[in-house]
């Protein structure tokens, strides 16, 4: 009986620790994506502030030919 209840018990912690595992995968997954998506948005942020900081650049340059 003593076995039994061991087996059992050792058959119920391996499929916790699976789906504990297979969670972990999931999760890194998921955060391997998220921070994908992040790099593109700042790259297109990075982008677009220098593109703004042009467009300045050029309105003072503009300005200071009209003083």
């Amino acid at each position: 009986m003593i076995v039994v209840v061991w087996q059992v018990a050792a058959s119920w912690r391996a499929r916790m620790l699976a789906g504990r595992e297979d969670e972990y995968k999931r999760l890194a997954r998921k955060y391997a994506e998220l921070l994908e998506d992040n790099t593109e948005i700042l790259r297109r942020y990075t982008d677009e502030l220098t593109e703004t900081r042009r467009s300045v650049a050029s309105m003072e340059r503009m300005m200071r030919e009209l003083d």
